[in-house]
This record gives C-alpha cells, sequence and structure tokens, in this order.
C-alpha cells in the first residue's frame, strides 16, 4: 500500500476547502506553486487526476477519498492531543490551523440549539470548522468525505456511517403583528396563502412550501419567494415587514412571547426530524461530539 505525503494530502484539502490555490497557499504559507508542484506529485502518485480544474474548484472521486482519509487523519491527531493534554496539563499541543475538525450542521440548528453544545469542546481548544446548509443537503457533504459528521433529515446511515436520532423541530408561520393584520386579519389560510412573499433561505428550501401543503392539504404549491440565506436574517426580514416566513418555533418562541411576531396558523405546526450522522470509526474526540450533540438536542427538540 502507498504512503502518502501527509503535507501533500493537506495541501489537496487546502485547496478544496479553500476553493482554489492562491488561498490555499496562503492557507498553507507557502507558494501557489509549491500547492501546484504538491497537488502534481499526489496525482503522479495516485496515478489520476484528483481536482477538476473548474469554477468552482471540486474533487474528483479519487480526490473525494484522499481528502476523506486526510479528515480521518486530523481526527486522530485530535484524538492523540486530547489524550497528550490529559498525561501532561501544560502541553501546549502540535495541533495546526489547517487540521481542522469539520461538521456540517443545518442552519436552524446553528441558530438555535448547536452552538451551545458545542461550547466545551470549542474551550478545550478542539479546532473545530462548521459549515452551514439546507437540512436536506448536508449529508451531501459528509458522503464526500468532507467533513467528519452532519446534521440532517435523512434516516438511513450512509455506508461507512452510523445514525442517531436527534427529535424533531417544529416549524411555524410567523409574521409582524402590524403586517399580520394588514394581509392575514383571519391567520394564514388555503386561501389567501399568495397574498404575501414568503422568506425562504435560498432556493434550495422548500420548507415555506412543504408547510403551506401540509397545512392545508394541497399537492402543489406555488409561492412568491425572497431568499435570505440565514435564518436570523429571515426573522429579521420578517420583523421588517418584507413578508411571512416559517422558521423553527424554538427561533422565535420569545419573539412571540413578546409580541413582536405572531404565529399565523396557531392550528398548524411542521415538525422535522433531524439525525445526527458522523463516521464509525473509535474515536474519543468523535464521541464527545456526539454525546454533546445528542445531549442537547434531547433538551431542545420536541
Amino acid at each position: 500500500m502507498s504512503t502518502y505525503d501527509q503535507a501533500a494530502l493537506e495541501c489537496l484539502a487546502a485547496i478544496v476547502e479553500e476553493g482554489g490555490f492562491e488561498r490555499a497557499a496562503q492557507r498553507l504559507n507557502i507558494t501557489q506553486s509549491a500547492v501546484s508542484q504538491r497537488l502534481r506529485a499526489l496525482e503522479a502518485q495516485v496515478g489520476t487526476v484528483l481536482i477538476v480544474r473548474s469554477r468552482p474548484l471540486r474533487p474528483t472521486s479519487a480526490g473525494n477519498l484522499l481528502l476523506k482519509h486526510t479528515k480521518q487523519v486530523r481526527l486522530l491527531r485530535a484524538d492523540l492531543e486530547r489524550d497528550l493534554r490529559e498525561l501532561a496539563p501544560s502541553s501546549t499541543g502540535g495541533a495546526r490551523e489547517e487540521e481542522r475538525i469539520s461538521i456540517a450542521v443545518n442552519a436552524d440548528s446553528l441558530a438555535t440549539w448547536t452552538l451551545p453544545a458545542l461550547n466545551d469542546l470549542a474551550r478545550q481548544g478542539l479546532p473545530l470548522e462548521i459549515i452551514t446548509d439546507d437540512q436536506d443537503f448536508t449529508d451531501e457533504w459528509l458522503r464526500e468525505g468532507q467533513v467528519l459528521g452532519c446534521i440532517t433529515t435523512l434516516k438511513q446511515a450512509l455506508r461507512g456511517c452510523k445514525v442517531v436520532p436527534l427529535g424533531a423541530m417544529e416549524y411555524i408561520a410567523i409574521a409582524q403583528p402590524g403586517y399580520a393584520k394588514e394581509h392575514f386579519p383571519e391567520g394564514l389560510t388555503a386561501h389567501n396563502f399568495r397574498d404575501a412573499p414568503f422568506i425562504a433561505f435560498n432556493r434550495k428550501d422548500d420548507m415555506q412550501s412543504e408547510f403551506v401543503g401540509k397545512a392545508f392539504g394541497l399537492r402543489r404549491v406555488a409561492l412568491n419567494q425572497i431568499f435570505v440565506p440565514s435564518s436570523e436574517g429571515q426573522v429579521r426580514a420578517v420583523l421588517a415587514g418584507w413578508g411571512v416566513s416559517v422558521v423553527p418555533e424554538l427561533l422565535v418562541r420569545g419573539l412571540i412571547a413578546q409580541g413582536e411576531l405572531v404565529n399565523l396558523a396557531p392550528q398548524a405546526a411542521l415538525p422535522i426530524q433531524l439525525y445526527w450522522h458522523c463516521w464509525n470509526l473509535q474515536s474519543e474526540v468523535l464521541d464527545q461530539l456526539s454525546a454533546a450533540l445528542t445531549a442537547a438536542a434531547s433538551q431542545a427538540l420536541a
């Protein structure tokens, strides 16, 4: 079995994670020419192209396999650093900035309950990288080997991974009180949901139409939508009177209690089941991550 140069593997990871050769060079503190040379040497050793020189750059299937291996090595180093700190508390450790432990988290969980769950690990010095995406797409990051775990709506465990159910995040339709009085005096119904724009996360987000469809028994729902790629940003847009949005009840519970927002359809709520997927590896760091997230979810989610 070939032994791959860890510096070359980290170079490949930097190109993918940073989205280009120049930024990879800046992160690794080497020249752009050195980045290209390391990649060419690794491709020559593997015998195939590892990066598709497109816009944006993307790894090939072989590149994804090496990325996954690199992430696993980072996890082993993180385990080692943790054990060394226990044996020698004065040790400063040897983890480098590029050896980050990456997880993919859906934006709504990130805006509500996951950051507090990770407080202890971050304070212990774990070099976390949190990647955010829609909950229906975070599993793609894990599938491609770019993260070691993800929070997603996918129930079935991915190959080589284990899965833990986290609970359900409940979604409701909200509006600013004055806006609701003007546009929805009788609340949101099957007859008036087209009277105002819905504020969605991005074009991949089907939460708004899914909520309306299930609330009113509609098979097809066409909405006028505004896209704001932030959970907190969606709420701010609603508060500013941009329109209506379907967001986690957990995110706006306080604002509703204060009378700054209203629930447009109190009789309807959309529960979305979430799951934590991670590589099926023996790792104390991975076990700590899993335990922290599942414990927090049990407190926050229905």
